[in-house]
């Protein structure tokens, strides 16, 4: 999977409360926003290929990207730590999978899941999501012929993403990333 980072676009930020952290719903709040810019949308630059983003100035120090998802791409199985975050898809559509569990934070490889913790949602333009810490799920552009692209944010800033591989009810912890493995 290839990936191209773009400058980052001066995107004014703003939160409730001058100097708190923002919330899962100011985040929300924000790429709501951010994917109703239509002009801002249209600048992403869009891989045959690959992912592509761009980074934003997220509310309140927060992390945020305008993402472009070719047919057929998708994260794979991850979480964003002690990170909260909200998505939403701006053009096209998204699916999220993800564990309605909470998992431990450390010391652990591998996890057996129960039946009932799978969770499905399609999100179409306009829709999203917000989530807490340790969330752990992939999004998938599954279409076979349409970019999709959406917007999300972080907070605090991602200190690092846990990447899991996944077969039937078998959870692997695979991979630590940090910001340094990614910018």
């Amino acid at each position: 999977m290839s990936a191209s980072p773009s400058a980052s676009p001066s995107v004014p930020s703003s939160v409730s409360g001058a100097g708190s952290a923002p919330t899962q719903a100011d985040l929300f709040d924000f790429v709501r926003r951010m994917a109703a810019d239509a002009e801002l949308i249209a600048s992403l630059p869009l891989d045959p290929e690959g992912r592509t983003w761009v980074r934003l100035d997220g509310p309140g120090g927060s992390e945020a990207w305008l993402i472009g998802w070719p047919p057929g791409t998708g994260t794979g199985w991850h979480d964003h730590a002690e990170s909260v975050g909200a998505f939403l898809t701006a053009s096209g559509e998204l699916k999220e999978n993800s564990l309605a569990a909470r998992l431990p934070a450390d010391g652990w490889k591998t996890l057996e899941l129960s039946d009932d913790v799978d969770r499905e949602r399609r999100l179409t333009a306009g829709q999203g999501r917000a989530f807490g810490r340790h969330h752990v799920h992939e999004v998938l552009n599954d279409s076979s012929d349409r970019h999709a692209i959406s917007v999300h944010a972080y907070y605090p800033p991602l200190p690092q993403i846990r990447r899991y591989s996944r077969s039937g009810p078998i959870l692997r912890l695979e991979q630590v990333e940090r910001p340094e493995d990614w910018q």
